[in-house]
């Protein structure tokens, strides 16, 4: 069963972090274990909540505008996509992740 795992942290403290991508080869033991089990087939951080554009279709007309799709309190700052037995595993897998400590994990299944 296939879900997809949203980072989200909180805007004030990911405002207060410098702007430095985790440098390819950087070790990730979570996702290293994840991908050598076979269970993660995707997941990488996303650039600035900021750097997001919506886009909606109204009346046949594109609306397309800067930031995100809502104003929240979090927001998503990566993501990843795992292959897992049911949702129980899935909540065992993102109570793993390294930001589960400080943010949430948003799990949702694909629909088949």
């Amino acid at each position: 069963m296939k879900f997809m795992l949203f980072v989200c942290v909180d805007r004030d403290a990911y405002d207060d972090q410098p702007e430095e991508p985790r440098k390819p080869g950087d070790p990730m033991p979570w996702a290293d274990e994840l991908d050598a089990a076979g269970i993660r087939m995707d997941g990488d951080e996303l650039r600035p909540y900021y750097a997001a554009t919506s886009v909606r279709v109204r009346g046949g007309e594109v609306l397309a505008a800067d930031g995100p799709f809502a104003e929240t309190k979090e927001v998503i700052a990566g993501y990843d996509v795992i292959d897992c037995a049911d949702m129980d595993e899935a909540v065992a897998i993102a109570a793993r992740h390294p930001v589960a400590r400080f943010g949430v994990i948003e799990i949702r299944p694909f629909r088949v």
